[in-house]
């Protein structure tokens, strides 16, 4: 309970007006995150912990300390902290942190110290401690702060008010109720929410409904602020129990939007079924945009709603009220829904029919399944097609009776059939599709077959098992439905996929060639480099072969992989082709995956005279990256001819901060004719002779001058110094 209390407290205090220096709150705050043990080492019970912190509060101690010690009294202390504490009660600074153990010590030593400063103590002071009055509940407390019911203070007889609340006694009570017709303005607001307080405690009595109510009663009877009648006329709905509900009607017919939100909350929450009858018999005459809300409102009390209410209003009136019905049904209707439901379906308001469809798609109720497939072995007219898109929807285990509608005259039910069935098919199920794409019963059908065909096949729990079948009918499909299996073996993807694809980039057929060569070339997984390869190097057409390569060059560039297996395949790329703007990707593919093996291919393509000036910027962009890890860096870039350039160190200071070393000297001797600075090592700290700022992280910044042009570059620590061309 202590623990409980101190965190409402604390939660209280960061708000609490007493913190007027800005500086003593931001130190006030890093104190709470402090933990009482860690402050204080050593001893850990509370015997041996509580004179230690007594004896910050009795020294000359900062603030900030005497307030983490007030708060380790809240866990510690005992009544012989209270003097001490009391003495900090009238301290702007600590008098929030001494009430925050105050409000956790047990004993009437506490109550006393607090009673005692809400008497002598004025202003916000005062509040804070009437506040921690109310937190401990102390009934001696009661006649004090009926009297301050009368205080000039507003903010005072307010908290009083409060407090006498949460005390909420026979005797503070009755003061309550007695200062509610005296009161006037805050003070009056303050009064009934202490009423309101009062009445939460005895509703939760033995045999305290009955006075409960009166007090409620009497709040929302008041001239008080609409706030406080909407908390009171929720308490008197509940306390009178299924008395109430006249009250909840009332609420739901009030003007006021408050009032009528507050029933509708208070609805969700009332037990048994005779307040959804009521509600049931007011929706009628309710007016339609409150009539909406009712209804969503029913819908979420499944156990007890009054369904045939929900259907009633579904069927007929308002629009917007039918479409919160409709929608309604999705969470409590049921199979005596449907008839219903079809009916909207085929209704001639556009809004009014796709929500009747959308709520038949997740109709609960074990019942439903069977009903639509009955309904759909019988089914005729304009019906059928809905019926057939329904069991496709809710996925249901129709097949055979679905299928019977593959031989219907009306395209339109074939169509529905053909997409419901690849919503529902099995694996095994899976060859009466694919007769239906190989060899179509009506060719104008094709194009849903196919769309069928993906829909089925995508969804199959063993995809491996799928594209063997898949793979079967592509032998023996015709040329104009090859195209189209290889579109979906590409979405179901595997190994049997994959090799049916490379099988076909290298038939005869153009139209093969190119389909299967494209949907190689975005396949999206990195078992696809070896077809790739060899279709970049054995390809029937060159355009073809281009487009392998790119292919293999982007599973180079999206997929992880280690530094060595990337740069193997970027050096596989080099040696496929002379192409000048495929070598370019590679080279991209380089500078976004950086690493030493990289670098060297990087270093290698300069040699080339097409590709010196990317493969040099690449280089120096994988340097920068890499450093010299693993590879040597700087040889590798020290040898490959550079452009050779006339570089003046300026200054350069490294450090961070005002913690900087000047290492002009030292880089110039380093320097050369190219822009690049190999030092001795690769740790700045070893070649700068020490280490500027310990613990910091540094850079090195460098002005110079490069065939006479100024420029100035930073450098992370221990980063390859490349210096760019000043523009």
């Amino acid at each position: 309970m202590r623990t409980i209390m101190r965190t409402k407290t604390i939660m209280r205090i960061k708000t609490s007006p007493l913190f007027a220096p800005l500086a003593f709150l931001f130190v006030m705050l890093c104190v709470l995150l402090v933990s009482p043990v860690r402050a204080f080492q050593g001893p850990t019970v509370a015997d041996e912990q509580e004179p230690i912190l007594l004896a910050v509060l009795r020294s000359d101690a900062a603030a900030a300390e005497k307030a983490l010690a007030c708060k380790n009294l809240s866990i510690y202390g005992s009544e012989r902290a209270v003097p001490e504490l009391a003495k900090l009660l009238p301290d702007p600074q600590l008098s929030s942190w001494a009430r925050i153990a105050l409000e956790a010590i047990p004993g009437e030593a506490a109550n006393a110290a607090l009673r005692d400063a809400a008497d002598r103590l004025a202003g916000r002071l005062q509040v804070g401690m009437i506040n921690s009055i109310g937190v401990r509940r102390d009934p001696q407390a009661v006649d004090s702060l009926t009297e301050k019911l009368q205080d000039g203070d507003v903010q005072v007889a307010s908290a009083a008010a409060v407090a006498l609340g949460h005390i909420g006694n026979a005797a503070s009570t009755d003061a309550l109720r007695a200062a509610l017709a005296t009161t006037s303005g805050a003070v009056r607001s303050a009064v009934a929410e202490g009423c309101v307080l009062c009445a939460e405690r005895l509703l939760d009595s033995k045999g305290g409904r009955v006075a409960a109510t009166e007090i409620y009663d009497q709040v929302r009877m008041a001239n008080v602020p609409m706030q406080r009648i909407v908390e009171a006329t929720r308490g008197a709905i509940l306390a009178r129990q299924q008395a109430g509900i006249p009250l909840l009607i009332e609420a739901f017919r009030s003007a006021d939007k408050r009032l009528f939100q507050l029933a509708l909350a208070t609805f969700r929450e009332f037990p048994g079924g005779e307040v959804d009858r009521a509600l049931a018999t007011e929706l009628v005459s309710a007016r339609p945009v409150r009539a909406a809300l009712m209804v969503q409102a029913m819908a979420d009390r499944p156990e007890t709603v009054v369904l045939t209410a929900v259907l009633q209003a579904a069927r007929k009136g308002d629009t917007r009220v039918r479409l919160s019905a409709i929608d309604a049904l999705r969470r409590v209707g049921d199979d005596s829904c449907l008839a219903t439901l079809l009916e909207l379906a085929a209704d001639d308001d556009a809004m009014l029919s796709e929500m009747a469809k959308a709520t038949l798609a997740e109709l609960p109720g074990q019942g439903v399944d069977q009903q639509l497939v009955a309904l759909l072995s019988t089914a005729r007219g304009g019906n059928y097609p809905l019926l057939l898109q329904l069991v496709g929807q809710r996925r249901i285990a129709a097949v055979p009776v679905v299928a019977k509608a593959l031989d219907h005259a009306d395209p339109v039910v074939r169509r529905a059939a053909l997409l419901a069935l690849g919503e529902t098919v099995s694996l095994e199920q899976l060859p009466m599709l694919l007769s239906e794409v190989v060899k179509p019963r009506h060719p104008e059908d094709a194009p849903v077959a196919q769309r069928a065909l993906k829909l089925a096949s995508v969804r199959m729990p063993d995809r491996a098992a799928c594209a063997v079948q898949l793979a079967g009918a592509f032998r023996q499909a015709p040329a104009k439905t090859k195209n189209t299996l290889l579109e979906i073996l590409s979405d179901v993807g595997g190994s049997v996929a994959l090799e049916t694809l490379a099988t076909a980039a290298k038939a005869k057929d153009p139209q093969l060639q190119d389909t299967s060569s494209r949907l190689l070339g975005k396949w999206n997984s990195v078992t696809a480099a070896p077809v790739l390869l060899d279709l970049a190097q054995t390809g029937p057409a060159e355009k073809y072969r281009i487009r392998a390569l790119r292919g293999y060059i982007g599973l180079a560039r999206k997929f992880a992989m280690s530094g060595e297996r990337r740069a193997a395949m970027c050096q596989n790329a080099f040696d496929v082709t002379r192409r000048t703007a495929e070598r370019k990707l590679v080279l991209d593919v380089l500078k976004l995956h950086p690493s030493p093996a990289g670098l060297q291919l990087a270093v290698k393509a300069m040699e080339s005279p097409e590709l010196k000036a990317d493969a040099t910027a690449a280089a120096l962009v994988i340097a920068q990256k890499v450093g010299g890890s693993g590879a040597n860096a700087q040889k590798l870039l020290a040898g490959v001819g550079l452009d050779k350039v006339k570089l003046e160190i300026i200054q350069a200071q490294y450090g961070a901060g005002t913690k900087q070393k000047d290492v002009t000297e030292l880089l110039r001797k380093h320097a050369s004719d190219l822009p690049l600075i190999m030092l001795r090592t690769q740790s700045y700290n070893t070649s700068f002779d020490g280490d500027p700022a310990p613990g910091i992280v540094k850079q090195l910044t460098i002005r110079y001058r490069m065939n006479g042009r100024p420029g100035e570059a930073s450098f992370p620590e221990n980063a390859l110094i490349i210096l760019p061309m000043p523009k």
